[in-house]
C-alpha cells in the first residue's frame, strides 16, 4: 500500500522546537521530490518546504532560517526541524509527493505554537 504517514506533531511553546516525520511505504523517496506544506486556520495550503532527489532543498521566506527538511532515506522517511517556533506557525502539517501523476497527501499533524 502507498502511502503517508506524519508524526511527531504537539503542543509547543514559542521559541520551542519540534521535529516531524513522513514515514514512507510502497514508495522509494529517494527518487521522489518530497514536499511538506501546512494548513494554517482559516487560511489556504502553503508549501513551506521541499527536497528534490539531488537533495536539493527549498523553503518559504516564512520558515527559511528556522525549519530544515531532510531526508533519510534508508528509512525510508522525511523529517521537518522546526526550530524558534511562533504562534503563527500553528497548523496542520502535511507531506506530500506525486505518485503515478496524482498527489499523494499523509494525514496531516496537528503543531500547537502557545504560551
Amino acid at each position: 500500500q502507498v502511502q503517508l504517514v506524519e508524526s511527531g506533531g504537539g503542543l509547543v511553546q514559542p521559541g520551542g522546537s519540534l521535529r516531524l516525520s513522513c514515514a514512507a511505504s510502497g514508495i522509494n523517496i529517494s527518487l521522489q521530490t518530497m514536499l511538506w506544506y501546512r494548513q494554517r486556520p482559516e487560511k489556504q495550503r502553503e508549501l513551506i518546504a521541499d527536497i528534490f532527489s539531488d537533495g536539493v532543498t527549498y523553503y518559504a521566506d516564512s520558515v527559511k532560517g528556522r525549519f530544515t527538511i531532510s531526508r533519510d532515506n534508508a528509512k525510508n522517511t522525511m523529517y521537518l526541524q522546526m526550530n524558534s517556533l511562533k504562534p503563527e506557525d500553528t497548523a496542520v502539517y502535511y507531506c506530500n509527493t506525486a505518485y503515478n501523476s496524482k498527489d499523494l497527501w499523509g494525514q496531516g499533524t496537528q503543531v500547537t505554537v502557545s504560551p
